[in-house]
């Protein structure tokens, strides 16, 4: 089963079930961390490292169909249904989820992403971690500096560089790099699974990203049909890390809702 990181509630609302949290593509659960402890003011929260992420099993395939039959394990094993959150290819393997096994779920929050099949191709960011000199590296600041010379966004070098174990001698990438590029065409793509989620499903995007477009609406609120859409101003696609307590906020107000 996946690795997992619990919040414990700090008072229970017996209304709400667990929240199960999501990560994308090279992250993990402990960049979700502070979000999970403000949502865990009315009920537990469980984060999980997806396969082939963080500390969770390494595995040949990266596909949703086999993302969400990890999912499903988890909640089965917790106590279903939860309501769920997720991230970009977290968000993607959820919706895949709420297609397939739609009892697992109360509501659904899917962070700037939508059930479509993209053209563009995150393997640049793996050539940067593989050219990445681990020589002698010590601390996360000589890590950014050595990093900056292949990724220029310094967020984006923050988030890729918490999946870099820098106990380990050498120190070592937390990500099955080699499977995660041998099935990028999966991550970006989708599967075309059928059927419909009756359950309400907030669309979160950064108003600045351009990952759900007007024209993908249709095809949205053909699968999820209690589908309600909003944006946060001044982020881009990391939504959560760009604006953390507005993302919060509006999460709080839906799952709440």
């Amino acid at each position: 089963m996946l690795a997992i990181t619990t919040y414990p509630a700090t008072t229970i609302d017996p209304k709400l079930p667990d929240l199960l949290i999501v990560h994308g593509l090279f992250g993990s659960a402990r960049n979700w961390g502070v979000i999970a402890r403000h949502l865990a003011d009315v009920r537990t929260v469980h984060v999980v490292d997806m396969r082939n992420h963080g500390s969770s099993l390494r595995a040949e395939t990266q596909s949703y169909p086999d993302m969400a039959g990890d999912l499903a394990e988890v909640i089965t094993s917790l106590g279903a249904p939860m309501d769920v959150m997720g991230h970009s290819m977290g968000g993607k393997a959820a919706m895949h989820l709420a297609l397939t096994r739609p009892e697992l779920i109360r509501k659904l929050v899917v962070a700037d992403i939508a059930p479509v099949a993209y053209s563009h191709d995150q393997s640049q960011y793996i050539a940067a971690m593989r050219a990445l000199d681990l020589t002698g590296l010590s601390s996360r600041s000589e890590a950014d500096r050595r990093l900056s010379a292949t990724v220029d966004d310094p967020a984006l070098r923050a988030f890729f560089l918490q999946s870099l174990d820098l106990k380990a001698q050498p120190p070592v990438w937390r990500l099955n790099l080699d499977v995660l590029e041998d099935q990028m065409p999966l991550i970006v793509g989708w599967s075309g699974i059928d059927g419909q989620f009756g359950g309400h499903t907030l669309f979160l995007t950064g108003a600045l990203s351009h990952y759900v477009k007007p024209e993908y609406r249709e095809t949205i609120r053909n699968l999820f049909p209690k589908s309600h859409f909003a944006r946060l101003p001044g982020a881009g696609h990391w939504l959560h890390a760009e604006r953390p307590r507005e993302f919060e906020q509006a999460v709080q107000v839906f799952l709440k809702a």
